[in-house]
């Protein structure tokens, strides 16, 4: 038998020449050897680990392959969002974003980094002293799964990086893509199973990277390019071209086609250049991205929304086709917006054969003017989503081909509300309505409404398509044994969901009117309820119409008392428009609303909706919140500091006492600082909040 030292030291050779074999195949596409001896090699790097476990290691090569299915994927919370980019279509947007650079640092001539925009899936790899420890989806930006075991078989992942100042913690984001060679086998190979194609290649590296059994995604030819390191991996790096260079030294696969460019010309002819030889590669991209070069300007311009000001999307027009409108239907979704939607005479757009086309709306299908017998353009935005572009030719227009949008909804029959300000046109049966069931019950289970922790997507999928729920107040008798019973729910998981509903029975008034989801009402209007009305019952029988007359007659006396140099009298539920109070009116009118909520505060549900608190008293502070804070989230942090009557706002200004800064604060403490606002960190912060 050989030493034990031997032994180790062949499993570490063959590990690192596998590696190198996988970086020069995946990432330089300058392959060394063939199938035969890569699997040689392999092959006997697997036996040595079966045979001495000792000498498995988890950034082994051997790790590709997969590993045994899971229950579910863990949420993670990124250090950092993970934001998306404004894009544009026009080059007069690309001119604009260009002079908001230029105004916003201060300078004559910058320098932008520009790389194709990759159609496919954004993730987040962390690395601790060199070594790939997890990774994560984007998902909606704050929080995103964690899909560790799938993304340690995408083989130009490096599993380890060699050790360094910059690899102690690394942050590394970018994009899983399926190039499209490799797509088209994969879809013959479906084929020859007898198993469902996918649509297109970024449809296909989101299945395959969502998989809960790994050993399914190694089998998948997914593809890793990095863009970016997160805010806090930033160290001594001072440009995006920079990082990206460094990114490839370190192994990650980065774009080829990027490069480093000054000005806004030179940012348009890199488009027309992209776009030239878009269909020569191997990859699908919608356009291009443009980034401020520096990576210190990029945080002098900060964010704005949920995207940042230093970043711009220029996207490339899509793939247009003429077919004839054969009807208009009235899709209702998830949200209960009603969409019309054209039926189409079967066209091919974009390499897909299209039937239904949106309409977005009622303002933009009038805009349009759409009617049944039209032949309209369709085109696959973003080369994704089938849209009608407009009218290339009228048909007979008789008076039945007009569409008109219905004044109940098509699935419950609850009246319908479009809001001041919006286009779309909403279903007001939230709670009862089946097209927005999913909906409804995840918006209700969500961390800001009832938090119920470890109800998701798919977990509300599988409640919904049994029958099992049917509204919220259908949660709280759910019983164990059901749970347990549904895939991949065990005993243990169903356990934890229960007492994450139990948990939930104690609600705040603010974030239990939040939770049902009126169309509308968002988290401020909630909280301007809770502090106006103080209970629920008050709510519930709250005379609309008259609130909404005596809050116009009290803004007709304030305008006459401004005249006169008098102080305003207090107007009630200031910051509610009379369209929120028309909706709120219709939802909490709907029986079929009311009696889900009658429902859930019965005792055999349990829910206690603790009172609201009146409104701050004249000693309230203004507090803003920006960073990441350890010890809390900010929805702690505002609850703590609205439970004491002050008042957590989202901007900065003379107005604001105190602005409280965690990790990577952005803008705002810029904003602070330039004010005079007094900043405190965390600990100073609840210090202070003891005091309050």
């Amino acid at each position: 038998m050989a030493p034990a030292g031997n032994l180790r030291q062949r499993a570490e050779a063959l590990r690192r020449e596998i590696e190198r074999h996988n970086f020069l195949y995946y990432v330089k596409d300058a392959p060394e050897i063939g199938d035969a001896e890569y699997d040689r090699m392999f092959r006997s790097l697997l036996e040595l680990e079966r045979d001495h476990p000792e000498l498995a290691s988890p950034d082994s090569p051997t790790q590709r392959v997969g590993a045994p299915p899971l229950a579910e994927f863990a949420e993670v919370r990124h250090r950092a969002p993970m934001l998306s980019i404004s894009n544009a279509f026009e080059e007069e947007e690309v001119r604009a974003f260009d002079r908001r650079v230029h105004e916003g640092v201060g300078a004559a001539s910058v320098e932008y980094a520009a790389e194709p925009k990759f159609d496919g899936l954004a993730i987040s790899l962390a690395y601790r002293d060199g070594v790939f420890v997890r990774g994560a989806t984007r998902g909606d930006g704050t929080t995103g799964e964690d899909v560790t075991p799938n993304l340690r078989t995408v083989r130009s992942i490096p599993l380890r990086l060699p050790r360094g100042a910059d690899t102690r913690d690394l942050e590394v984001r970018g994009e899983i893509v399926m190039f499209r060679g490799e797509f088209e086998a994969l879809n013959e190979r479906q084929r020859r199973a007898g198993e469902k194609e996918f649509a297109n290649p970024r449809n296909a590296a989101a299945g395959s990277l969502r998989q809960l059994d790994s050993r399914v995604t190694a089998g998948r030819p997914l593809r890793f390019f990095a863009y970016a390191i997160g805010p806090a991996s930033r160290g001594h790096w001072r440009t995006q071209a920079q990082t990206l260079d460094r990114l490839a030294e370190l192994g990650f696969p980065v774009c080829p086609e990027r490069r480093v460019v000054r000005g806004v010309e030179d940012l348009l002819e890199y488009f027309a250049d992209v776009g030239r030889r878009r269909e020569r590669l191997p990859y699908s991209i919608d356009g291009v991205v443009y980034k401020v070069n520096r990576l210190d300007w990029q945080e002098r311009l900060g964010f704005v929304a949920r995207a940042p000001r230093f970043a711009l999307a220029h996207k490339f027009p899509a793939e247009e086709q003429a077919t004839e409108v054969l009807g208009i239907d009235v899709q209702v979704g998830r949200t209960g917006a009603l969409t019309p939607v054209a039926r189409l005479k079967p066209v091919r757009v974009g390499g897909v054969t299209v039937t239904n086309a949106t309409l977005h709306n009622e303002d933009e299908l009038r805009r349009k003017d759409v009617w049944i017998g039209d032949t309209v353009v369709v085109r696959r935005a973003g080369d994704v989503i089938p849209e009608v572009v407009g009218v290339g030719g009228k048909g007979p227009r008789k008076p039945s081909d007009r569409f008109e949008m219905p004044r109940r909804c098509p699935v419950c029959g609850a009246p319908v509300v479009r809001l001041a300000g919006e286009a779309a046109t909403r279903c007001t049966g939230g709670l009862s309505c089946k097209a927005q069931r999913k909906q409804t019950l995840l918006h209700f289970a969500g961390r800001r409404a009832m938090d119920i922790d470890g109800l998701g997507d798919r977990l509300v999928d599988q409640l919904v398509e049994r029958n099992i729920v049917d509204s919220p107040a259908d949660l709280y008798g759910l019983e164990l044994d059901t749970l347990a019973g549904l895939e991949r729910m065990g005993e243990k998981s169903a356990q934890n969901l229960r007492d994450s509903i139990r948990r939930s029975r104690s609600v705040p008034l603010a974030r239990f009117v939040f939770a049902l989801g009126i169309p509308g009402v968002g988290e401020e209007v909630a909280r301007i309820l809770a502090r106006h009305f103080e209970s629920l019952d008050a709510i519930l029988e709250a005379d609309w119409p008259q609130l909404a007359a005596e809050k116009d007659a009290l803004r007709k006396q304030n305008a006459q008392r401004k005249r006169r140099g008098e102080p305003p009298l207090e107007v009630p539920l200031e910051g509610i428009g009379p369209e929120i109070m028309d909706s709120i009116r219709k939802f909490l009118h709907q029986p079929a609303n009311r009696r889900v909520i009658r429902r859930l505060i019965d005792p055999a549900a349990g829910v206690r909706v603790e009172r609201g608190r009146a409104a701050a008293a004249a000693d309230s502070k203004t507090f803003v919140l920006t960073g990441t804070l350890a010890g809390m989230t900010r929805d702690d942090a505002r609850a703590a500091l609205e439970a004491k009557g002050h008042k957590v706002t989202g901007s900065v200004s003379k107005n604001t006492d105190y602005v409280v800064a965690g990790e990577s604060p952005g803008a705002k403490l810029d904003a602070a600082r330039s004010l005079g606002v007094p900043v405190l960190d965390e600990q100073q912060f609840l210090d202070l909040l003891k005091r309050l």
